[in-house]
């Protein structure tokens, strides 16, 4: 095995994806496991090393073949030391990840928020094409953001920056979130938040073809949203409208802030592509800077679930080039 290779892994809340991945960013090879949430996530650590040690074995390689571990964890992280305060997805509270991988394993950890390596790793291998001043937004179930700032992640006093899908009063009295609070975007803009308004709007519009989607499963999905407005639907185009308004003005207000050179979207709202995206573009331009427009470009994330485990191999090979 040749030198400097690492292991990616993207802990998610069912499942956790891990990878092999050399210093070019070439994924060598690639797995997963079940997040065993049971315990409160204490089993995790040990499944994790476990299934390491069998990949390792069966490649034949050795244990020092392996540079190290990057993981991307969801929850609040002190990116110092690897100590996840809260996890609430895998029941981690006040949780040293880290120090506990590290004595499971044997290998070097670095421990990272999970929407911060989708966004290094579309940097690194992806649709940021290297750019070193780049905003990365993922729309699924939530909304995840990651920011690189002069080719760094940025992670704010205390590891909170880029949670885009919480700036709030999005919508004045919106809809409770998450986190606590209301009107949050990821109310809006996530695929959870898509269904809610194009559901909540149906009484008021009885002749949308939503109605039969709701008939036939019991709920509206994203994806039926923007199938429905493909063949015209009129209320299905209006949803799509209200969410990339609130999308589209959030992003140009960071971009005033942050200057980005690319603009990368994710998750499974990005499978929508132009229909999403023109329409995204056209009110991020209302409101971003001249300045900031010109020197912005938008791009659809193009490593899909390879996103996570090759930006947290990157962490490895970053640490080694302090």
């Amino acid at each position: 095995m040749t030198d400097r290779m690492s292991i990616g892994i993207d802990l998610g809340g069912t499942t956790i994806k891990m990878a092999i991945v050399d210093r070019n960013g070439n994924i060598v090879d690639k797995w997963g496991i079940p997040t065993d949430t049971s315990n409160n996530g204490r089993n995790i650590s040990q499944n994790i090393a476990d299934s390491i040690k069998e990949k390792v074995e069966n490649r034949g390689w050795k244990q020092n073949d392996i540079d190290g571990i990057g993981i991307g964890a969801p929850g609040f992280i002190n990116m110092e030391n690897g100590f996840i305060y809260h996890a609430v997805n895998v029941g981690w509270e006040n949780y040293p990840l880290k120090d506990d991988l590290e004595s499971k394993t044997g290998l070097k950890v670095v421990v990272e928020n999970d929407a911060n390596i989708a966004a290094l790793g579309e940097m690194w291998k992806g649709a940021g094409k290297q750019a070193s001043d780049l905003i990365c937004i993922t729309l699924g179930t939530g909304i995840g953001g990651g920011i690189i700032s002069n080719g760094t992640i940025l992670h704010g006093a205390n590891g909170m920056a880029g949670e885009i899908g919480h700036i709030t009063s999005i919508v004045e009295d919106g809809a409770p979130c998450n986190c606590g609070k209301t009107g949050c975007l990821e109310t809006i803009a996530s695929a959870t938040g898509i269904s809610r308004i194009a559901t909540e709007g149906l009484e008021e519009n009885p002749a949308s073809m939503l109605h039969k989607k709701l008939n036939e499963k019991g709920n509206v999905s994203a994806e039926d949203v923007f199938t429905c407005a493909a063949e015209g639907d009129e209320w299905a185009n209006k949803v799509i409208e209200i969410i990339t308004h609130h999308l589209g003005l959030a992003i140009a207000n960071m971009a005033n802030v942050i200057n980005p050179s690319r603009i990368v979207i994710g998750g499974g709202v990005s499978r929508a592509g132009d229909q999403l995206m023109d329409p995204l573009k056209k009110v991020f331009g209302q409101f971003a800077l001249p300045r900031v427009q010109e020197g912005s470009d938008f791009a659809i994330a193009s490593l899909g679930n390879d996103a996570g485990v090759i930006g947290s191999a990157r962490l490895l090979f970053l640490k080694r080039n302090d």
